[in-house]
């Protein structure tokens, strides 16, 4: 029998199809070969396709199989570092093959073992490198071609595993060669196969299957084959399903403050804040709170949302560790045909007829009106979690928020909002209460971030930018009258705040004070230059404060190390792809050929750079959350990294030695206070707090301060 004489649907469904005993078995009887690319390795992923397969056997056909390995954050950050990829991806695959849990799964490993051994089923690893940082290959296609060269592709959210082919709502679409109207796509997915095989396909790495693997699986080879293993399943009803497997993997263990967040979440009634440092935990601790919830109540629809697009990516690797193969939807989303999944898996679980579905998504698109009404339709039984929950305290995130999903959990940092109390009142309304706070102090101590040296260096304004501020300052004052929430004041002010906060952040004298600093450390590397988002400011020219400017004060440094000081340095922008990132913050880690980075916005990003030992910070935010993210990651734990050093340029309005405490005015011991908090948080938990108590102790004599009766302005972050 050929593949033209079965009669094929167009689409299979899982709730509606029993896709081995429907699709499978009858196009495999025909195949000589099998192309197959199946998202995720494990030991039950091969088991689950070998049913289907005695056909394929008895044709003496082949089988080619494309597998991605469940990289862990740790494996990614050791690839990236340099460390052995081969190894590590062998150890990664390693992780996930076990035991199998019965005779009958013993003896299909051996069908898939023999395979192997006689060169009938040979297996590649591929893994992506975009999307910000490595990451795991999500695409699942195949295509079959049987003894008269005829081809049937297929492509979807099929995956092997057993919860994807019986309990998961999957489904795809089938295409013939044979057919006038398909045959394009069929010649695409074979073209794209042969590609992603031959290494050469963009934006993916392919290698052999690891020896240390193959050897594993060999173990179960033997001669006595038995090709009548599918008959059983000729006979299945689509109603004997298997349990899904939506939980903590064996392969992860949560630390104990990580356990009592949840458990503290589950008594405020499965609402509440993990309020956790950069680095601590969070993803997992969240995920870990969804598993519990879904083994609480055997039902659960979990969304997640997260602020940008590579922070999705690196939420898929991980919950893929926790036994699930999400929908993932944004713009540029691998996942195409994301709002249909989505859209149909909606429906089956309000018809009963799913019981866990997951969505992750970004700010942007969870605001936008089609995914609120998917939303709208889910029910009580939903979750949604929120990481860097503090900008959903903006006016219009905030209104996206459904009041009607029941469970609800918000992660961050630093979930008070900076001079908007409503805007945290907000969170703390919809989500409620604290479940955990665990920030950086503790989690120095507890050895999960790294000790650092804190060093703040003072440089005050030019005469030019001073002048400038007060002018901006007395406009200010005249447009916000009483009020010192940025959200409630008019554009014109916040036009005027951002150009005096462009002034702080671009003053002149921080690329002296930067040379000066940097003389010391002109052979070091793995360095971090953090720039502002300004050029700066020239008086008696025309100022140009927007964006489009944002790259001078970065020229300006960058020549003064190269050309001056000889330093091999790279930018790291938003103007950079994802690729290009991925390969710049690999050789940084390597220390070749680039010896210090410097960069604009990227420690307020989510962008994982481990491996800085040495962070100057030349943008100065005066926003709690801005700055605790920053110095957190610079703290993120790395391979030989004892301890951490940031070097903080302090911006003062004017020289300590010609301040004349009785003349200051209101802005500059406004910005002269903001500074100096800042000065005393990072260096409170330093591993060197004496020299920032000296100095602070200094500027307040000088200013003769007295912090708490100070009435603060309201202030712009860039």
């Amino acid at each position: 029998m050929s593949l033209r004489d079965i009669n094929l649907l167009r689409e299979y469904r899982s709730y509606k199809n029993n896709v081995v005993k429907e699709f499978y078995i009858p196009t495999l009887k025909s195949a000589k070969l099998y192309q197959r690319a199946v998202g995720f390795f494990t030991s039950e992923a091969l088991i689950e396709i070998s049913k289907g397969i005695s056909g394929l056997m008895q044709n003496d056909g082949k089988i080619e199989l494309i597998v991605s390995p469940i990289l862990s954050r740790e494996d990614i950050e050791a690839i990236e570092a340099g460390y052995n990829q081969r190894k590590i991806v062998s150890d990664a695959m390693l992780r996930e093959f076990h035991e199998p849990d019965s005779e009958l799964a013993k003896e299909r490993l051996s069908w898939m073992s023999y395979l192997i051994r006689i060169g009938r089923l040979e297996i590649k690893v591929a893994f992506t490198k975009s999307n910000s940082q490595l990451s795991m290959y999500h695409e699942k296609m195949g295509i079959i071609t049987d003894i008269n060269g005829d081809k049937i592709a297929f492509a979807g959210s099929m995956n092997e595993t057993a919860n994807a082919f019986f309990n998961n709502y999957e489904s795809f679409d089938v295409y013939c060669s044979w057919n006038l109207y398909e045959n394009n796509r069929v010649n695409d997915k074979e073209k794209a196969f042969f590609n992603i095989w031959n290494n050469e396909e963009k934006k993916l790495e392919v290698m052999e299957f690891p020896e240390a693997v193959k050897k594993e699986l060999l173990k179960y080879s033997t001669e006595n084959i038995r090709t009548e293993l599918d008959a059983d399943l000729e006979n299945q009803n689509i109603e004997n399903k298997c349990k899904v497997k939506f939980g903590i993997n064996k392969d992860i263990d949560l630390y104990d403050y990580q356990i009592d967040a949840i458990n503290q979440w589950e008594e405020q009634e499965y609402r509440g804040i993990f309020d956790m440092a950069t680095g601590t935990g969070k993803t997992f601790t969240g995920l870990g709170a969804a598993s519990w919830l879904f083994r609480k109540r055997k039902r659960l629809a979990v969304i997640i949302v997260c602020p940008y697009q590579h922070l999705v990516e690196q939420w898929v690797e991980d919950i893929v560790r926790f036994g699930f193969d999400p929908i993932i939807g944004y713009s540029t989303s691998m996942q195409k045909n994301w709002k249909e999944r989505l859209k149909d898996a909606v429906i089956d679980f309000d018809l009963q007829l799913e019981d866990v579905i997951c969505f992750v998504t970004t700010n942007a698109t969870f605001s936008s009106d089609f995914v609120k009404n998917q939303v709208q339709k889910l029910g009580k039984d939903t979750l949604i979690i929120v990481d860097e929950a503090h900008n959903f305290g903006a006016y219009k995130l905030g209104k996206s928020l459904n009041p009607n999903i029941e469970y609800r959990l918000a992660l961050s940092a630093t979930l008070e909002r900076h001079g908007d109390d409503e805007g945290t009142k907000l969170l703390y309304n919809y989500f409620g209460k604290k479940c955990i706070e665990y920030g950086l102090e503790r989690a120095i101590k507890e050895d999960k971030l790294t000790p650092y040296y804190y060093y703040p260096i003072v440089v005050h304004l030019s005469e030019d930018e001073l002048q400038e501020y007060m002018n901006l300052s007395y406009k200010i004052s005249k447009c916000c009258g009483m009020s010192n929430n940025v959200d409630s004041i008019s554009e014109a002010a916040k036009s005027l705040l951002i150009k005096r906060a462009r002034i702080v952040a671009g003053a002149i004298y921080k690329i002296k004070a930067l040379k000066e600093v940097m003389k010391s450390y002109k052979n070091d590397n793995q360095m971090l230059i953090y720039c502002g988002a300004t050029k700066p400011y020239s008086a008696g020219k025309e100022w140009d404060a927007s964006e489009q400017s944002d790259e001078r004060q970065i020229v300006l440094i960058s020549k003064m190390l190269g050309a001056e000081l000889g330093m091999k340095v790279r930018h790291f922008t938003s103007n950079e792809n994802s690729m290009e990132r991925e390969h710049i913050k690999d050789q940084f880690a390597k220390a070749d050929p680039y010896q210090a980075l410097v960069a604009i916005k990227c420690l307020d990003e989510g962008v994982n750079i481990p491996s800085i030992k040495t962070a100057f910070i030349l943008a100065s935010s005066t926003n709690p959350k801005e700055y605790i993210q920053r110095r957190g990651r610079v703290l993120r734990k790395y391979p030989g990294k004892e301890y951490a050093k940031i070097y903080d340029f302090i911006t003062l309005p004017r020289n300590l030695d010609e301040v004349d405490a009785f003349e200051n005015n209101k802005s500059e011991i406004s910005l002269v206070k903001k500074e100096m908090e800042r000065m005393g948080e990072f260096g409170r938990i330093s591993k060197n707090p004496e020299d920032t108590d000296r100095l602070l102790k200094e500027i307040k004599n000088v200013y003769g301060l007295n912090l708490l009766n100070i009435e603060e302005e309201p202030d712009y972050e860039l």
